[in-house]
C-alpha cells in the first residue's frame, strides 16, 4: 500500500468523527476492555458526544488545550476523542512524571482545563498550585468522595450533559492533539499534530503494514500517552473495528501474561526490555495458551536473538521498527512474513528515508548516515520552540536524531543516537539531566551517564561517578537518591566510582572512552 493508494480526508476532516462514522454499525461490539469491564462502540461514541460537550459547558474554546494525564482505562479514548470532536487540542501526557514536569506542562501548552486520574489528582493539583493555575476546571476519572472546588468527577459530569450533536467542523491540517517529546536538553518539547496524522498512520502502518483486521484484540505494553501506544490501543485498532484490551497498571511479564491468558489478544504491542523481561520470567505461558498471531516492537532496536526466541517459543513473529513522537508512528519497519531480525526493516509505503552526511549530502550503503524522513504524518512544529522545529522538520523532511546504515538488501540497521540522549525501554532520558541529579548528592564530585548493554543487549544507563575526598556512599543509595528527586525511570541502572572522568585538554567529558571501558 502506498501513500497514493490511500484516499486523503477531505477538506472537512475530524479524526474523532471519523472513528464514530467507521464504526457506526458495530454499536455493541466491545471497543475496550479494562479492569472495570467493557464498553462497547456504541457507548464510547455517546462518551465522546457527551465529553465534547462537558469541555465545551465548562467554557473551554475550540483549539485551546486541556491536559490529560491519565492511566489506560476506558476514561482515556472517551477524553481524548471527545476534546478532539468539540476540537479542543487534549494534550496527553506521561503519568511517570513529577509535579514539576507537570507544572512545565500546564504553563508551555496553556491548559485551559485538566482530565486525570484519581491516582494522580494530588501529583497535578500541585502542579498547578506550582504553575499559578489551580483554579482550572478539573475532571477527575474513577474518583470517588469529596473533590476541591472546581474539580468534578468525570462519570457524573458525562452523565448530566447532552451529547454534542455535530462535531466541530475542522479541517485536515487543524491541530488535533499535543504528545510531549524529550529532547538533548531533557525539557519536553510540545509536538502539535493534526486530525490527519493518526489517519495516516492507521491507514499506512496499521492497515497496510501490520494488517490490522476486524476480528483482532490488541493489547499494548505502551501505555496510550506514547505515540507509539497512542496508534497500538486507539487509533489502529479503532480504524477497523477491531478491540482493545487496556491496562492501567505496570506491564510487568505476570501482568501481561495474565492478559495473553484471560482477554485473548490476537496482537501484541511491546518494547524490546519488556519482551527480554518475558523470555526470562518462569511464568512464561506455553504457546498453545495464548492467541498471539503477530507481536509489535518499537521504541529501541530490538536485538535479534530476542526476537528468535520468542519466535521459536511461540511461532509468532516479532515485527519490529522505529518511528517517532515527532512522525506518530512507525515509518520504518519489518512486515509480516518478510522479517528481518537485527534490523528495523524498509521503509513503511508513503514514507521515504534519506541518510545523510554532516554536509548533507545521501551516503552509499554500508555507510552510517543521519535518518531523515518524509511522509504524510509529522508534526506541524514543536510549540513555542522555533529553533528547535527548524532544527527537526526541515521542509518535507524530518529528521530523526538516529543514525543508521541502509544495507545492500534494503534493510536498515540501527547505529545509535545523533546526540548524547538515551533511549532506554523506549523512552528518551538525557544523560546531562541525571548527571546535575547525581552531583547534588553530598558525597559526589563528578558524574558521567551514558548507555551500557546489559545482558539482553538492551541499553540502560549507567553512572561513573567520582566521589569527593574521604567521602562515601553505597550505589544504592545513590539510585534512590535519583529516583527521588527525578522520574523513576530516569535512575541509571548501573554504578561505577572512578577515581577520574576522562576528559579533552578543554575539559570536556569524553563519553565515548567511558563508553569503550570493558565491563
Amino acid at each position: 500500500m502506498d501513500h497514493n493508494a490511500v484516499p486523503a480526508p477531505g477538506p472537512e476532516f475530524n479524526f474523532a468523527t471519523h472513528l464514530l462514522d467507521r464504526n457506526r454499525e458495530r454499536g455493541d461490539k466491545a471497543a475496550f476492555t479494562d479492569d472495570r469491564g467493557s464498553l462497547s462502540y456504541g457507548e464510547l461514541a455517546d462518551g465522546v458526544r457527551r465529553m465534547a460537550a462537558t469541555l465545551l459547558d465548562a467554557g473551554i474554546r475550540r483549539e485551546e488545550r486541556v491536559l490529560l494525564l491519565m492511566h489506560d482505562c476506558n476514561d482515556w479514548p472517551v477524553a481524548f476523542l471527545g476534546a478532539m470532536y468539540a476540537g479542543i487540542v487534549p494534550v496527553a501526557v506521561n503519568t511517570l512524571l513529577t509535579a514539576e514536569d507537570y507544572a512545565y506542562m500546564l504553563r508551555h501548552c496553556r491548559a485551559n482545563g485538566i482530565i486525570v486520574s484519581e491516582a494522580l489528582r494530588e501529583t497535578v493539583e500541585s502542579a498547578a498550585r506550582e504553575a499559578g493555575m489551580e483554579n482550572l476546571p478539573m475532571f477527575v476519572s474513577r474518583g470517588s468522595g469529596e473533590l476541591p472546588a472546581g474539580a468534578v468527577h468525570l462519570a457524573e459530569a458525562l452523565a448530566s450533559a447532552t451529547p454534542l450533536t455535530t462535531a466541530a467542523d475542522t479541517s485536515p491540517d487543524d491541530p488535533g492533539f499535543w504528545l510531549y517529546s524529550s529532547g538533548s536538553t531533557g525539557k519536553p518539547k510540545g509536538t502539535v499534530h493534526t486530525h490527519a496524522n493518526p489517519y495516516w498512520t492507521a491507514e499506512l502502518y496499521g492497515r497496510g503494514v501490520l494488517g490490522i483486521r476486524e476480528d483482532d484484540t490488541c493489547f499494548s505494553a505502551a501505555k496510550l500517552f506514547f505515540a507509539y501506544g497512542l496508534g497500538n490501543a486507539l487509533t489502529f485498532p479503532l480504524s477497523v473495528g477491531a478491540s482493545v484490551v487496556l491496562m492501567p497498571g505496570r506491564p510487568t511479564p505476570d501482568a501481561v501474561f495474565e492478559r495473553w491468558v484471560q482477554d485473548r489478544p490476537t496482537i501484541f504491542f511491546g518494547a524490546p526490555t519488556g519482551f527480554a523481561g518475558m523470555l526470562a520470567s518462569p511464568g512464561l505461558p506455553a504457546r498453545d495458551a495464548v492467541a498471539l498471531r503477530l507481536a509489535s516492537s518499537a521504541g529501541e532496536a530490538l536485538p535479534k536473538e530476542l526476537g528468535e526466541r520468542f519466535t521459536k517459543h511461540f511461532g509468532v513473529e516479532i515485527i519490529d521498527g522505529i518511528g517517532s513522537t515527532e512522525m506518530l508512528h512507525i515509518y520504518l519497519s519489518n512486515r509480516p512474513g518478510d522479517n528481518h531480525y537485527g534490523t528495523s526493516g524498509t521503509p513503511v509505503p508513503g514514507y521515504d528515508i534519506e541518510l545523510r552526511d554532516d554536509a548533507g549530502d545521501t551516503v552509499a550503503d554500508g555507510e552510517i548516515g543521519d535518518l531523515f524522513v518524509r511522509g504524510p504524518s509529522s508534526a506541524l512544529m514543536y510549540w513555542n520552540n522555533r529553533e528547535k522545529s527548524r532544527d527537526t522538520f526541515q521542509g518535507a523532511w524530518t529528521r530523526s536524531g538516529d543514525k543508521y546504515v541502509r544495507n545492500v538488501d534494503g534493510t536498515y540497521t540501527y547505529s545509535g543516537r545523533t546526540d548524547d540522549m538515551l533511549k532506554v525501554s523506549g523512552i528518551y532520558v538525557s544523560p546531562f539531566e541525571v548527571e546535575a541529579t547525581l552531583m547534588q548528592h553530598d558525597a559526589v564530585l563528578e558524574a558521567a551517564v551514558v548507555g551500557h548493554e546489559d545482558q539482553d543487549g538492551l541499553t540502560k544507563t549507567k553512572a561513573y561517578v567520582v566521589l569527593k575526598e574521604d567521602a562515601g556512599v553505597s550505589e544504592d543509595e545513590l539510585k534512590s537518591f535519583v529516583k527521588s528527586r527525578l522520574a523513576p525511570y530516569k535512575y541509571p541502572r548501573f554504578i561505577e566510582f572512578i577515581d577520574a572522568l576522562p576528559k579533552t585538554a578543554t575539559g570536556k567529558i569524553q563519553r565515548f572512552r567511558l563508553r569503550q571501558r570493558k565491563q
